[in-house]
């Protein structure tokens, strides 16, 4: 190695190797510590031996690195003092962007549901009729004065006949129609007129539960509309992942579900309403036919109070 020749620059070159190898190797580190002591032991001979042999070519080396830092730390303090001194521009505030709530409307998610929600809402809709239909008629059914079959005994036991049926005439309601049917039925056996009697009951009963059938049929068929929506709605799901291939996105899947979803929602809103007004209809209607059974017996027991005063 004395007998080469080792220009300047490759000296500076191997003095910073050698001296970025030795820093390095001043805090080991890691499972290759070792290697890195040994490795900056050769070099620390190696740099010897430079030393030793070419003394001018090394001081040369060393002015040269030491110009070069006193350059580089000229130029970054130079730096430093233009940012110091040039002035700030005004910095704009950046709005800082805020997080908007996603909504999402009734109408909104039932558009989600597909077709199958345009059924469910027509559903809804014949359900709501019934119930008022009924519960209206039911209301005015129920509308009768307390003291109606009292005025019924009065006007028969003073043979006022035509009096008594103006009197049912004038109320709306089932029980007032079978007291009048028995009313004109008087003078024939009691048999028959207990007959045209309950043949009326069972007309105004008929009546009465007119359309129960059909809400009935809404409260058990609307679940199971939503209950195939939602296998329209898996279908349609599976469908477009088989589709899409390795490119599976959340968005291909997101129609499906919404009318796997949201189908099955309407259909239970709707059949638990439907079943609810159902109950509470067949409830009030039961009410009703008791209280006409009541007043079919009392009107039969007043056609035989006269016979009993005739004894």
């Amino acid at each position: 190695m004395p007998g080469e020749n080792f220009p300047g620059d490759r000296i500076v070159s191997l003095v910073e190797e050698l001296e970025g190898l030795i820093e390095e190797a001043k805090t080991p580190f890691g499972k290759n510590a070792q290697m890195k002591v040994i490795d900056a032991d050769v070099f620390f001979n190696i740099l010897d031996e430079i030393r030793m042999s070419y003394p001018e070519e090394w001081q040369k080396s060393r002015r040269i690195l030491k110009e070069r830092d006193e350059l580089m730390a000229s130029a970054a303090a130079q730096a430093d003092s233009i940012i110091a001194d040039a002035p700030l521009a005004p910095v704009a505030a950046q709005p800082v962007p805020q997080q908007q709530e996603m909504t999402l409307s009734l109408i909104d998610m039932a558009a989600k549901g597909g077709w199958i929600m345009i059924v469910l809402a027509a559903l809804s809709v014949i359900a709501l009729y019934i119930f008022g239909k009924k519960w209206w008629m039911l209301r005015q059914a129920n509308r009768i004065n307390k003291n109606f079959m009292n005025d019924v005994r009065d006007y028969i036991h003073e043979g006022k006949i035509k009096s008594a049926v103006t009197l049912c005439e004038k109320y709306d309601s089932p029980i007032a129609r079978l007291v009048e049917k028995g009313i004109e039925r008087i003078g024939r056996p009691l048999g028959d007129i207990q007959t045209a009697v309950e043949n009326t009951a069972n007309v105004e009963v008929a009546r009465l539960e007119k359309g129960l059938s059909a809400l009935a049929t809404i409260s058990g068929g609307a679940p199971m509309l939503g209950f195939l929506g939602t296998v329209i709605g898996m279908i349609r799901a599976f469908f477009n992942m088989s589709q899409a291939g390795n490119n599976i996105d959340i968005t291909l899947l997101s129609s499906g579900i919404y009318t796997a979803m949201v189908t099955t929602v309407g259909g239970l809103i709707v059949g638990i309403l439907a079943y609810f007004g159902y109950n509470y209809l067949t409830a009030r209607i039961n009410t009703l036919v008791f209280k006409m059974e009541s007043a079919t017996i009392e009107f039969m027991d007043l056609l035989h109070e006269p016979a009993g005063d005739d004894e």
